[in-house]
């Protein structure tokens, strides 16, 4: 939009710094971003701006804008056992504690407070988009909705019965019925979403990659997690759970392959060649000793690496400011190189790259003219910030969940100064306080 033009636009935002991430992450400074309809339609200099007529303006001096943060892979209604089963072993973690209590408690109520909870926890902390794998994802969509969140839902695929079904004919048959429900939905996209290699057999996959090719539908698996997995796999079948995947066809560009601790030079270089995304988990994966994705190896050899959480059961929050510095400062260490995942290659794995992942990134993922205004504001006015050289800098080695002040989906403003404008608070706290006395037999 021109400077001159006095077509009117419905928010127009003035910030100390706008960071667009794309074509750069190169502050600008002292600009204004106008939103019309939902999308981004100017970001100028502010002086040129003050002569645009604006149905809200707001002047936030002291903030930079970026795009929403988005968590690429997580549990979303796992909140719920947030600290239940702390400090175990992936595998002690999952058999002996998380499978049992969600055979015991998960049910389409469960998953509504569990998810409602979890997604007014990334509004608050600058999340905008996220992608969820489990059960009831017919719930989710509505939670989703009510809270005006952009997500994906990747519909869980096993061998076995769970709460959401009697094995892998129900899931497909109710993950593709949403999928047909949603495909109009402008904030929520469906995925296919086998657990593991190691809770789904070749047949299943072989289906789940011909379905997903025919519908054009993105695929989420957990892979490559720890060096068991791996060894595992090799014991029983003498090949690594990626040469299996991509002999039966389930790797490919649309694939987001979650984890990816255990790698060898081979595994980098398949997914390179099938172009398939890594969305890396770092906080979940060293509180559970599952081990350390080579992030540095992956981005060299041209993998887009996006972020993500994992659950609040094995993080335990779903903060992705947290995330983005732990990624970078795990990336230095393993790498050896203290110039490895710079503080803008972390944000563009929590923005752009997650928005490549989802497949979104012709919507959101950076602040340009036409994409849809996926925006949040954080304060860098306050002492643990100061002095500010480099407002990235800040963003990524410095502790801002708590500074996120305002938060636009598709130009709606979800997060008010603070406050949640679309969800409350305290009936989410009641209600989590009330599954925490349940669960513990209280």
């Amino acid at each position: 939009m021109p400077a001159h033009s006095q077509q009117p636009v419905d928010t127009l935002i003035f910030a100390r710094w706008i960071i667009p991430v794309a074509p750069s992450c190169t502050p600008l400074e002292n600009h204004a971003l106008a939103i019309r309809n939902g999308e981004i339609c100017a970001t100028l200099p502010a002086s040129e701006a003050e002569n645009i007529h604006a149905d809200e303006v707001l002047r936030l001096n002291k903030h930079a804008l970026l795009p929403g943060l988005i968590n690429t892979h997580g549990h979303a209604a796992m909140s719920l056992f947030r600290g239940m089963a702390d400090d175990k072993p992936l595998h002690t973690w999952l058999n002996d504690h998380i499978w049992p209590a969600e055979g015991r408690w998960v049910d389409e109520t469960f998953v509504r407070d569990g998810c409602e909870l979890a997604i007014a926890e990334m509004l608050r902390s600058g999340t905008t988009t996220f992608s969820d794998m489990y059960f009831f994802p017919e719930t989710v969509a509505g939670v989703i909705r009510k809270a005006g969140i952009r997500a994906q839902l990747s519909f869980p695929i096993f061998d076995f019965p769970c709460a959401w079904g009697s094995g892998p004919d129900e899931y497909f048959r109710k993950g593709l019925a949403l999928r047909d429900e949603l495909k109009h939905s402008s904030l929520i996209t469906v995925a296919f979403g086998p657990h593991a290699p190691y809770t789904v057999s070749d047949d299943v996959i072989q289906r789940v990659a011909t379905l997903a090719a025919e519908a054009d539908m993105a695929i989420q698996i957990h892979l490559h997690e720890t060096q068991q997995e791996v060894d595992d796999a090799l014991a029983s079948s003498r090949k690594r759970p990626i040469k299996r995947l991509a002999e039966l066809g389930l790797l490919g560009p649309k694939t987001q392959c979650v984890h990816l601790t255990a790698l060898n030079d081979e595994d980098i270089a398949t997914l390179a060649s099938f172009g398939c995304h890594a969305i890396h988990c770092p906080e979940s994966n060293m509180k559970l000793a599952s081990g350390f994705s080579p992030v540095e190896k992956m981005r060299s050899a041209g993998i887009n690496v996006a972020l993500g959480t994992d659950g609040a059961a094995s993080n335990n929050d779903l903060d992705m400011f947290s995330e983005m510095r732990s990624a970078a400062l795990l990336g230095k260490v393993v790498s050896g190189d203290a110039s490895a995942l710079p503080d803008y290659y972390a944000l563009t794995m929590a923005t752009l790259n997650g928005a490549k992942a989802l497949g979104l990134d012709h919507l959101v993922g950076s602040l340009e003219v036409g994409k849809q205004a996926d925006i949040i504001a954080v304060d860098l006015s306050n002492l643990a910030q100061q002095p500010v050289y480099n407002p990235v800098s800040q963003l990524v080695y410095t502790n801002l969940s708590h500074e996120v002040s305002h938060s636009w989906i598709l130009g709606r403003k979800v997060l008010d100064n603070g406050q949640l404008t679309t969800l409350d608070s305290r009936d989410i706290i009641t209600r989590a306080e009330l599954w925490r006395a349940k669960i513990s037999g209280e």
